[in-house]
């Protein structure tokens, strides 16, 4: 079973940026040319991009449109054949409705996951197989606006809550080890993965392509690369292959 890799491009001021354990304060600026970036991506071989609306997260609404926007449009003018799914700031059901009439093919709901899970069931039910779960945790708690909160949920409390409703994935993100380069939580993630019929969607600490094998044939479906891509730690080609179980 192969792995999907997901590059990351989050979304801070119209710039793509990492931040480090999610911390806004603590952002690092790699392009200032977000359709550029997501081209660049798309030239490497990736099938999809993982956008996130940082500043949107923490607004509640879309803060990047402008910037989301032209990365669709790069890539439909290059074809259209990689897709895109985004995060941040999407709470209600028109917000779903427009992003996805503009060519996402899926959007990502996390805080409404939590503290309005009938819109992620309305959602998944209106158009199933693009509406995915953002599930950020601190330990096993997991945290909404933005990371800015922690809630007394956990992980595999808030996947039950959709099982059978059409989501067509979880994305599970350690905030611990996000933009850390140490290392995915593979046994957190593959429980998860045993514990939901849903599709799981690794997220966080990425560092090498040793973390990309150890998720292949893991059952976990894909896994979400940012920093170490930016910084040259992870190269597309190698990742790549190591995802479909070739050598490196």
């Amino acid at each position: 079973m192969s792995l999907t890799l997901y590059p990351a491009i989050d979304l801070k001021g119209g710039e793509c940026v990492r931040l480090f354990q999610g911390e806004m304060d603590r952002a690092t600026v790699y392009n200032d040319n977000p359709a550029a970036q997501a081209r660049a991506f798309r030239e490497a071989g990736f099938e999809w991009l993982h956008c996130v609306d940082l500043d949107g997260a923490f607004a509640g609404e879309a803060a990047n449109a402008q910037a989301v926007e032209s990365i669709l449009a790069a890539l439909s003018e290059a074809g259209g054949e990689v897709k895109v799914q985004l995060g941040g700031g999407i709470r209600t059901m028109a917000a779903v409705e427009r992003w996805l009439s503009l060519g996402l093919a899926r959007v990502i709901l996390g805080t409404a996951a939590v503290k309005n899970p009938e819109l992620v069931l309305e959602a998944a039910r209106a158009f199933p197989g693009q509406v995915a779960v953002g599930i950020d945790a601190r330990g096993d708690k997991v945290a909404t606006e933005g990371w800015g909160e922690t809630s007394e949920h956990s992980v595999a409390d808030i996947a039950r809550r959709f099982e059978d409703a059409g989501v067509a994935a979880i994305i599970y993100t350690d905030i611990s080890r996000d933009g850390t380069l140490t290392g995915v939580n593979v046994p957190l993630t593959k429980e998860l993965s045993q514990s939901v019929d849903i599709p799981v969607i690794a997220s966080g600490g990425v560092g090498s392509v040793d973390d990309v094998t150890a998720l292949t044939g893991s059952g976990v479906e894909g896994v979400i690369i940012g920093r170490a891509l930016y910084d040259g730690r992870v190269d597309a080609t190698e990742a790549l292959a190591a995802s479909r179980g070739g050598a490196r």
